[in-house]
């Protein structure tokens, strides 16, 4: 009879937890705090980065009353750089309607009504925070079930399949017992010895009931069906800045990619580029520009090139400026995404 997988991971995973921030300690009772504040900022996000964010977050708010009482744009400009910026406006929501109930719900319905927290989420925190039975299925643990149970059909279309048969993984008692650890366990092991290239398979705990170690072609798998070529858009920004080394930013829209951080005044974006005399239409002074270069940024779904342009003189006056909604504000205190610090590391040389 082979060893239950479970049984195989927990074992595995007491004497080789990573240690964590947001990760309760044996024997400690996790924060449910903590844990959501972390599930949201590990969303199409990696730990190494996460961590100094957490960790300022925390130090800033640390408590879910804290961070509900302040203000949006505080929020966002630390979150600036962390990507994905309806994750903060959402952070800032549930913050907020969680302190008016007074504490976080355990049940994964209740969960699910909370700005910002999906399927995953919801059981994420329910697992982690509460020690309930629930499996929070992401990459990783589609990589986990797709290797274990030998499932060739490629992603995305073999995706509602490899959640039913994930959601099956903790069935044994040992991982109801241990909900909490089970799901951190899964975890740990798609990010140290699943990995999605090169799988340590000859460190992993759970080799004898692999059908992908077996067949030899755990690194093929999941396979994935060819993703569409990314689109490429182009826009034009310009850089004013003033004695004291302020600068000229305007806040985006709250909802949509990018919603209410700061930017460089410019075009639109769109998918042909722009020539230097349709740009200069949008420039916020009449001066004489200099074209510094360009700028490459990768989204998820399209790719953005920004050409940077600064005014040769600091010689103007502030009632030039035809970009109303616009004002200077120092760059440490501006929501500035890492597009626009691209543009604007670019922009000093």
């Amino acid at each position: 009879m082979k060893p239950d997988t479970a049984s195989l991971l927990l074992a595995w995973y007491d004497q080789n937890r990573r240690v964590l921030p947001w990760r309760a300690l044996p024997g400690q009772t996790p924060d449910p705090y903590g844990v959501w504040l972390s599930e949201i900022m590990l969303q199409q996000t990696v730990v190494a980065t996460v961590i100094p964010y957490y960790q300022r977050f925390l130090a800033a708010y640390p408590t879910v009353h804290d961070l509900a009482q302040a203000p949006l744009n505080e929020v966002l400009q630390l979150w600036a750089g962390l990507g994905y910026y309806a994750r903060a406006r959402n952070l800032h929501a549930c913050a907020q309607k969680v302190s008016k109930i007074g504490f976080f719900p355990s049940d994964v319905n209740e969960l699910l009504e909370l700005p910002g927290i999906g399927a995953y989420t919801s059981r994420a925190i329910a697992s982690i925070a509460f020690n309930q039975p629930f499996v929070p299925i992401d990459g990783n643990v589609e990589r986990l079930i797709a290797r274990l149970r030998g499932i060739e059909d490629p992603l995305p279309a073999s995706r509602a399949f490899l959640h039913q048969e994930a959601s099956k993984l903790n069935n044994s008692a040992i991982a109801q017992e241990r909900p909490s650890d089970f799901a951190q366990a899964l975890f740990d092991l798609g990010a140290t010895i699943c990995t999605p290239r090169n799988p340590s398979c000859l460190l992993c705990p759970c080799q004898t009931n692999c059908e992908a170690f077996k067949a030899g072609n755990a690194k093929d798998l999941p396979k994935r069906s060819p993703k569409p070529q990314r689109p490429t858009r182009y826009g034009v920004v310009f850089r004013v800045i003033n004695p004291n080394g302020d600068i000229l930013l305007r806040t985006r829209p709250p909802q949509g990619l990018l919603g209410g951080t700061d930017e460089l005044p410019g075009t639109p974006w769109r998918e042909k580029p722009w020539t230097e005399k349709e740009a200069l239409e949008f420039a916020p002074i009449t001066k004489n520009w200099q074209k510094l270069g360009e700028i490459k940024h990768i989204f998820t779904h399209f790719i953005l090139i920004l050409t940077v342009y600064e005014m040769t003189s600091n010689l103007y006056d502030i009632r030039d400026i035809k970009c109303f909604d616009s004002s200077f504000k120092p760059p440490k205190a501006s929501a500035l995404s890492s597009a626009m610090k691209k543009c604007i590391i670019l922009a000093q040389g």
